[in-house]
């Protein structure tokens, strides 16, 4: 019988990507999928009830003793694309480099790692008789780098019948070092919310027109005036409520000088914000709602002039903040009746999960049993958007954490190339997901 990290590779070696246009995405491969997990985990698929949802995502109930207060364990099987000459290793050959240390490949951490883990720990239990005190749902959309539609479908089925989890874990923060400064001790991130998400269209129309006469302000430099308008007044710094107690739960573990600080935010707060902006993309971006111009378009010709020059605007929405607060910063900042601005998509942060109760408290318990009792869980604001968020809907225990030991470089190839993950920081993982359905 194989390993479980012969399991792994083997999922991993499937390519299940998801594309904006639906015309580009193989659904066979998702196929393919399904049977390798009928075929991999022949206990789960006796023993729990299975049924696709929104025809490629996958919804598991595992009856235990009460079907009261469930645990929602959560993944996603599809992948972001490649651009394979990139990588040092092929993308989907799950290659094992150092002597089997390391795994290399598409999904390896976004976020097929968690969903395997989760199945071998399910699959381990169900070996050993275990029956769980609560009902547990294995949750796993199948595109949900491009919306989630499978997620939401999911939540439809589960709100339907009444079910509303005591519990939700999906993918976000991992266990990582100087997340927060001046705190040394390694750190469990566990996201209890997370940011919205806005699409903005920043258009100038004009009448066209050969590029030898243009008129004083063409429409691409209108364009480019709002956009550089825009990067000059960008979105206040606070200290949303999830930030807020990532500080104050870490003051105890943080250095000498810098845990007084912390634990006076309604002192230091503004302060802290200020600084903690100037101090990286990712620290910036907790403590503020960000902007930036992902697109730009013009003419079709290098000798005419555009008739619509445009640009999208890619908006994350810190807690507190709305998508109609976001758009009228928007227009305050750019100031020209000229460019039209059109919402193409947006959602407001999601609500705010407790960071202390039972819920909580099972997930700190997890981690400590199984990553280490110098893991120091803290709550933080999860950055970008994930499947958890439809779950808000019927559940108020929404947790992003996946239990992987990650380092900077690991967490940069995350939708970029050579994403890898350690064979041994995986096999961990496992023993985690085992610890919460236990809760032990």
């Amino acid at each position: 019988m194989s390993s479980p990290v012969e399991r792994f590779r083997e999922l991993l070696r499937i390519p299940t990507v998801s594309h904006v246009d639906p015309g580009r995405v193989d659904l066979a491969a998702f196929d393919a999928f399904h049977d390798a997990l009928e075929r991999l985990y022949p206990r789960i698929h006796a023993a729990l009830e299975r049924e696709v949802v929104s025809d490629h995502a996958l919804l598991y109930r595992w009856r235990g003793a009460s079907d009261a207060d469930p645990l929602v364990l959560m993944a996603h099987m599809d992948v972001v694309p490649v651009v394979a000459e990139e990588w040092q290793h092929p993308p989907f050959a799950a290659d094992l480099t150092g002597t089997g240390a390391t795994i290399h490949a598409r999904g390896a951490i976004d976020d097929k790692g968690a969903l395997v883990a989760i199945m071998e720990a399910v699959e381990a239990l169900l070996a050993d008789g275990t029956t769980p005190s609560h009902d547990v749902y294995l949750a796993f959309g199948h595109d949900e780098e491009i919306g989630g539609t499978g997620a939401q479908a999911i939540v439809d089925v589960l709100h339907a019948r009444g079910v509303r989890p005591a519990l939700v874990i999906d993918e976000g923060g991992a266990v990582v070092r100087g997340a927060v400064p001046g705190v040394s001790a390694p750190t469990a991130m566990i996201g209890v919310a997370e940011r919205g998400i806005l699409s903005l269209g920043l258009t100038v129309p004009e009448r066209g027109g050969h590029a030898s006469t243009p008129p004083a302000m063409p429409a691409t430099a209108r364009l480019a005036r709002a956009i550089d308008r825009l990067r000059r007044r960008p979105f206040p710094r606070r200290l949303a409520p999830p930030v807020r107690a990532m500080l104050a739960t870490a003051a105890p573990h943080a250095s000498r000088s810098l845990r007084p600080v912390l634990r006076r935010l309604d002192r230091f707060g503004p302060l802290l914000a200020r600084v903690l902006s100037r101090l990286g993309p990712e620290l910036n971006a907790i403590v503020r709602t960000t902007a930036v111009v992902t697109e730009l378009s013009g003419s079709d010709g290098q000798n005419v002039l555009a008739t619509r020059a445009r640009a999208t605007v890619d908006i994350r929405l810190l807690t507190g903040d709305t998508v109609d607060s976001a758009v009228a910063h928007v227009r305050r900042a750019v100031a020209d009746p000229l460019v039209e601005i059109d919402v193409l998509r947006g959602s407001d942060p999601s609500a705010v999960s407790p960071w202390r109760g039972d819920s909580w408290q099972r997930i700190a318990r997890a981690v400590r049993v199984s990553l280490g009792d110098d893991v120091v869980p803290l709550p933080y604001l999860q950055l970008g958007a994930s499947d958890s968020r439809w779950f808000t809907r019927i559940s108020d225990a929404v947790y992003r954490f996946a239990p992987f030991t990650l380092s900077a470089d690991e967490r940069a190839a995350l939708h970029s190339h050579d994403e890898r993950i350690g064979v041994d920081t995986w096999l961990r993982g496992i023993e985690f997901y085992r610890a919460v359905i236990l809760d032990r």
